[in-house]
């Protein structure tokens, strides 16, 4: 593609991170500095901001608030979960959003997201060349799922990681504490991939970690699990389990589906959530014992108190070389990372194919993974470690951390 000229614009989607706005402070402060740029935008709600015309004028945000979008959890321009259909099909969001790029000349368009996220700015990008209009289009990584495809891990996983296994730890020692036999079941958030649950294995690598991890990747049997809870119980007198929310039967029905019924999202996913909640309900029904189910839910993917150093840097770099490629014309790429060691850690960027980096989940390696629930290899342990190291956090103010503030002025419709 061409080195083009005209305005650039940011949309952030999908599920919040604690980094996500370290990827738009990325994105944002590097596009103020180059020349072939005219003006700056943010989406608000992403795709359908868009659709809507709705932008914020990023140009007129104070510098300085714009930096504090590091250290600031969730979608500073807010998020959106809208699927485009498929442009043989439908073309209608297409030819909207064509007619609102060259009505603002936006020329370099960034998508910060995920799977869906990349699948959607794949579209766009294909739409807009056979249209014959020239736009540099980015896919900017995020997700706390861990699931992108050909890169070695996904800005957002590794904070959410340090939270679970921080938590993880944490809990240990309160779950542990009276004399009397507990069971407690933990969920953490993964829909098909186990990445984040098996972050607490990074806790039980400490010695104070779950007994037993589930994860999506392996079939959950049921029978097995109350043997397995029972056996632990009767050696230990506790258990402590993490439990991924999106587990399924050997049939491929999600556990949480099996117990209960589920509403689905704009993409067709289940909407999960509360399948500890009913594995509590199954373990208090077979083992007269006290029974705690604790969901993570929002609070992993907000924690920036916990923020990874290695997870902010490398999602602001990433927000800043998507921008660097665009401006020099390149164009239908993701910002990834390809490990070069994990001893002394380092990493280099690189540029994924859209089509490659769209809707093909990573799932965890099988082989890095214990059979009946009893954890995860060393492999796992050397892969993520150097990933949660460091702090990265905002500064307080009267003890409370002090968020960017963005004015978030509307761009006039024209």
């Amino acid at each position: 593609m061409k080195n083009l000229k005209g305005a650039a614009l940011l949309g952030q989607s999908g599920g919040p991170t604690s980094v996500i706005n370290s990827s738009a402070a990325g994105v944002f402060l590097e596009a103020l500095k180059q020349e072939n740029i005219t003006d700056v935008y943010g989406a608000v709600h992403g795709i359908k901001g868009v659709l809507h015309e709705e932008f914020y004028d990023i140009r007129q945000e104070d510098v300085e608030e714009l930096k504090l979008l590091k250290n600031t959890p969730s979608s500073a321009i807010g998020s959106v979960r809208y699927k485009l259909a498929d442009p043989k099909k439908d073309d209608t969001d297409y030819k909207r959003l064509l007619e609102v790029f060259k009505k603002y000349n936006i020329r370099y368009f960034f998508y910060n997201g995920g799977n869906d996220s990349m699948d959607t700015c794949n579209k766009i990008s294909k739409f807009f060349k056979k249209s014959g209009y020239d736009c540099n289009v980015m896919g900017v990584p995020k997700t706390i799922d861990n699931d992108l495809n050909i890169t070695d891990h996904s800005p957002g996983f590794a904070s959410a990681a340090k939270y679970v296994a921080t938590s993880f730890m944490e809990l240990y020692l309160d779950a542990t504490v009276y004399a009397i036999p507990q069971i407690t079941i933990v969920e953490v958030m993964g829909r098909n991939a186990g990445w984040l649950t098996a972050a607490s294995a990074l806790a039980s690598y400490k010695g104070q970690g779950p007994d037993l991890i589930y994860v999506p990747e392996v079939a959950f049997d049921l029978e097995e699990f109350f043997e397995d809870v029972k056996r632990i119980l009767k050696e230990k007198g506790k258990v402590l389990v993490a439990v991924s929310e999106g587990i399924k039967n050997a049939k491929g029905q999600y556990i949480a589906e099996t117990l209960q019924e589920l509403k689905t999202d704009a993409f067709g996913h289940a909407q999960l959530g509360g399948t500890a909640a009913v594995l509590a309900t199954e373990v208090s029904n077979r083992i007269n014992v006290k029974v705690r189910a604790i969901e993570f839910s929002l609070l992993q993917r907000s924690a920036a108190h916990l923020a990874s150093k290695v997870d902010v840097e490398e999602a602001f770099k990433a927000g800043q070389k998507a921008v660097k490629a665009a401006v020099r014309g390149t164009t239908d790429k993701m910002v990834g990372f390809e490990r070069v060691s994990s001893n002394p850690y380092k990493i280099k960027y690189k540029l994924i194919s859209l089509k490659k980096a769209a809707n093909e989940e990573q799932k965890l390696p099988l082989e890095w993974i214990k059979p009946r629930g009893q954890g995860f290899t060393q492999e796992f342990i050397d892969y993520a470690l150097p990933l949660i190291q460091g702090e990265s956090k905002a500064k307080l103010v009267d003890g409370l951390p002090r968020f960017a503030k963005l004015k978030k002025i509307r761009v006039q419709k024209k």
